[in-house]
């Protein structure tokens, strides 16, 4: 199998992970938020001198390619095309909305028939990014940003789906999904040791991005706000 240096940098979480034939070898986390730009590029240097000090060669680099925070994934993508320009290796992009629920389906076992994983990443206010998918990770609901209400999934519980919510949008969503039907499964959060499957099913299948041009998945328009009068305390 292939050696692939992971990273993840879709929301709060800083993430980096050096995985070959399905283990994790060696891996970075820091949970404490901003702190992309100062930490990622030392933890794949960490990843690239055991890698070296082994004399292991990196085959691919993954990283997630969103949805989740503008800067991180920007701050990801350009880490991983220079890595994989500079060993030249292909560059793998990971869905997060497809990491969640990979790693859910991993890690929490749900006694219930004709499941859907429903991942969330925090958008603003009562947005969210979300998707739904089966046990397979085929979409049943494409991956949209959506503004949660009572009525949100209805369609799919009549159908007789389960939902299986993580993320860290998921709290919005306890404010108006509920049922026997509605499953929350706390704490998830996409970090770079989970995306070894989906990392390396993409190799197998030759599932490449393009290194030059390829963008991340944003779902929809950066919109960016005006700051606030430091002294007027009213936006400028």
């Amino acid at each position: 199998m292939a050696t692939i240096l992971n990273i993840e940098t879709s929301t709060e979480v800083c993430s980096v992970a050096l995985t070959s034939e399905g283990q994790v070898l060696d891996h970075r986390e820091n949970y404490e938020g901003q702190t992309h730009a100062t930490l990622l590029s030392q933890y794949v240097k960490e990843m690239l001198d055991y890698a070296h000090s082994r004399e292991m060669k990196i085959d691919a680099i993954a990283v997630s390619i969103g949805p989740g925070s503008y800067t991180g994934l920007r701050i990801g993508l350009s880490e991983a095309k220079g890595l994989a320009f500079g060993l030249n290796v292909p560059l793998i992009g990971v869905n997060t909305l497809q990491l969640l629920s990979v790693s859910t389906m991993f890690n929490h076992f749900i006694d219930e028939e004709n499941l859907l994983y429903v991942p969330m990443i925090d958008a603003r206010r009562m947005e969210v990014y979300t998707a739904a998918y089966n046990p397979s990770l085929e979409p049943v609901l494409e991956p949209q940003a959506m503004i949660l209400d009572e009525n949100s999934f209805q369609d799919l519980i009549q159908q007789g789906y389960a939902l299986v919510v993580m993320g860290n949008g998921s709290d919005k969503a306890q404010q108006v999904l509920h049922g026997d039907k509605v499953h929350f499964v706390e704490g998830m959060k996409p970090v770079a040791v989970d995306m070894m499957a989906l990392a390396e099913k993409a190799f197998r299948e030759q599932n490449f991005i393009d290194v030059a041009y390829s963008t991340p998945l944003y779902l929809k328009e950066f919109q960016a706000t005006k700051p606030r009068n430091p002294i007027l305390g009213v936006k400028g």
